[in-house]
């Protein structure tokens, strides 16, 4: 965690979590139940550029600060958890790497499967159904499937185009 005392890490964390806070908050409806979401997008970079630790504790603190600004429900430590890991989902996936579309493919169907339907279903399940966690996930799954490719293309677009400007002088293996 040497990491967090460099000045310019702290300063790339805290920009990118204030933009994934202010992200979040921008959706696009297809229906009633599909919105197009542009938050995880700072969380993805920041795992690009700062690892899975450090965006780890961003996907934590924009969690927190979107309840602090926006509280659109109670909150619950559940969904700071699902940003923790999906932020180390996309430091592991992303950090000092080529960003290719297999790659963002990858990381995109294990954040979905792990964050979005496994951990996030049993999250609403605690929350407000208590009607069993199974009944959850198949009512989440049709949602998830069609937002896979979209969200896999918003992805590779921002980090390929974060990748070529160079300006953070990245190592890629």
């Amino acid at each position: 965690m040497t990491k967090l005392r460099n000045t310019k890490t702290l300063a790339l964390a805290a920009m990118l979590t204030a933009i994934g806070i202010i992200l979040s908050f921008f959706k696009i409806p297809v229906n009633q139940l599909i919105t197009i979401g542009f938050g995880s997008l700072p969380l993805s970079v920041s795992g690009m550029l700062l690892g899975p630790a450090v965006s780890g504790i961003v996907g934590a603190l924009m969690d927190v600060g979107g309840y602090l600004v926006k509280p659109t429900g109670p909150f619950f430590p559940g969904f700071t958890i699902s940003g923790i890991v999906s932020g180390i989902i996309y430091g592991l996936f992303f950090y000092k790497k080529k960003i290719t579309l297999k790659r963002v493919i990858v990381a995109q169907v294990i954040l979905t499967i792990v964050v979005n339907i496994i951990m996030n279903s049993y999250w609403l399940n605690i929350l407000y159904l208590k009607d069993g966690y199974i009944p959850v996930i198949i009512s989440r799954l049709p949602k998830e499937f069609i937002m896979l490719p979209i969200m896999t293309a918003m992805k590779y677009i921002v980090l390929k185009a974060v990748q070529e400007i160079r300006v953070f002088n990245l190592q890629v293996e």
